[in-house]
């Protein structure tokens, strides 16, 4: 037999309701996974040990604010996320960046000091380093340099798996230090050496071999991009704190439970079901800590306690600590009143030179965002500063909290041009996410298929999050989508 005909349609759904699913982490990725299974009427129970839900997207009060204190944005492409949007009732609260006060800028360039990053740019190559704005940051002498591009040679350009290899043998050491590096630090948090321009510019290598020059093939992307619809990223008004909590409430509304303050710190195969979680909660002193049964588990933590969890359940095909430890970097909020900062001074923020500041970027949020603005009142201003890569830790770490927010109005006031007295700052707020490996970085693909293929060879077991997808809600989200509908397949057909 094919199709539905296999199936008993009509006792789908009472199966469906007799399964329980446990997810095992409230991050935005173990949210849709939950979602997911909740959608079908399967039970769902999600447990997060943090003492909220949200993992890297986190949003709080600062001076009374409340704003963003992680994830600000969502990457538009696939649609993924609009869509996952709209499903939750928020469409009318989506919003883009204002441009009106102008891009990003770099700090820390040799010789110059602070000027605007160059518009367009793949990753920030430039498709023309003489274009005025390119030329003020990497000077006449950088830009022809980056001229000979056009006039080397094209031999096997195609096949680069560095980025800063390729952009130092193609534009030279300028375009790379001033332009590529800051871009890669405050996105990826790692060295251009470390990045696969095939994952980072899908497309890239291909038109390099097209064009026969790295300034061709950036121009030819740029006109593909230019065809695309809408913008880059986008927002929510009153944050993307408001995702979480959407989502939230919807598995609730579907049967499923949320539980915040409760950690994982075993899943061990049960005595009547297919698995048992075993937890640090005590509930009853002779009963010992709470454990869950459950038909399937979905792992949706960052990736030590994952593999932590998962190791001895998948056999050697999974090690049970990260090959890689991915960067841990902290954002520090500050509210701060002062309308000399009313004029933008540097756009909607700013990255650095790595090595030029103790900060790796700064966010000017109430410049970028016109909800912030408006949420913080004349006058007022919120800035987001951010510190470590792959190469260090933050500089915030081991300093009083004190200490953490006069670092940071110092970075601030540096990047920013004006100086922001300490008697202006009306609150400030430190969180520090402990990140994953990116994806763009060399290995990182063929050991996320390897983790893949063991998790998936046992079939109610599931993984989902940002060591797996790659960072950014655009990749956490459907990934989630499509190894959760792996799992209920197992968990409704597996007896078929």
């Amino acid at each position: 037999m094919t199709g539905d005909a296999q199936y008993d349609i009509a006792g789908l759904a009472e199966r469906a309701a007799g399964r329980h699913v446990v997810v095992v982490g409230a991050g935005v990725s173990g949210l849709v996974a939950a979602r997911e299974m909740a959608r079908l009427g399967i039970r769902v129970t999600v447990l997060e040990a943090a003492g909220v839900a949200g993992g890297a997207i986190r949003s709080g009060e600062v001076a009374g604010i409340r704003l963003d204190l992680g994830a600000e944005s969502f990457a538009t492409r696939g649609g993924h996320v609009q869509t996952l949007v709209d499903e939750l009732g928020l469409s009318g609260d989506v919003v883009e960046p204002d441009h009106s006060a102008g891009g990003a800028w770099v700090a820390g360039v040799p010789g110059v000091g602070s000027a605007p990053l160059p518009k367009g740019g793949i990753l920030g190559i430039p498709s023309n380093p003489f274009a005025e704005d390119v030329r003020r940051v990497i000077g006449w002498g950088g830009a022809w340099r980056a001229y000979l591009d056009r006039v080397r040679p094209n031999l096997r350009i195609g096949h680069a798996t560095s980025l800063g290899q390729l952009v130092r043998s193609r534009m030279g050491a300028k375009v790379l230090d001033r332009l590529i590096a800051p871009v890669t630090s405050g996105v990826y948090s790692a060295s251009a050496d470390d990045i696969d321009p095939a994952i980072a510019a899908p497309g890239l290598n291909v038109a390099l071999t097209r064009t026969g020059s790295l300034a061709g093939a950036v121009l030819e992307l740029q006109e593909q991009r230019k065809s695309a619809p809408g913008g880059a990223v986008k927002g929510l008004r009153g944050g993307m704190g408001r995702l979480v909590e959407a989502l939230a409430a919807d598995i609730a509304e579907r049967g499923g439970e949320v539980r915040t303050g409760v950690a994982v710190t075993e899943i061990v195969a049960g005595d009547d079901t297919e698995w048992r979680v075993v937890t640090d909660l005590v509930e009853d002193e002779e009963a010992g800590p709470l454990a869950l049964d459950a038909d399937a588990v979905i792992v949706a933590t960052e990736e030590a306690p994952a593999r932590r969890l998962l190791a001895p359940l998948v056999g050697s095909g999974l090690a049970a600590t990260p090959p890689v430890a991915g960067p841990a970097v902290a954002i520090v909020t500050l509210v701060v009143d002062l309308p000399a900062l009313d004029a933008a001074p540097r756009g909607t923020g700013v990255l650095t030179v790595p090595g030029s500041h103790r900060a790796k970027a700064l966010t000017h949020a109430t410049a970028k965002w016109a909800w912030v603005r408006e949420a913080a009142g004349d006058g007022t201003h919120v800035v987001r500063v951010s510190f470590g890569s792959i190469a260090e830790d933050p500089a915030t770490d081991g300093l009083a909290p004190d200490q953490q927010a006069e670092l940071a109005r110092d970075q601030a006031s540096k990047l920013l041009g004006v100086e922001i007295p300490a008697a202006a700052i009306r609150g400030s707020r430190i969180e520090r996410f402990q990140q994953s490996q990116p994806a763009a970085t060399h290995g990182h693909r063929e050991q996320t298929e390897k983790a893949r293929d063991a998790i998936r060879a046992v079939p109610t077991l599931g993984a989902v999050g940002a060591w797996l997808s790659g960072t950014g809600l655009a990749q956490v989200v459907p990934d989630a989508k499509t190894e959760t509908d792996r799992v209920r397949r197992a968990v409704l057909f597996r007896d078929q």
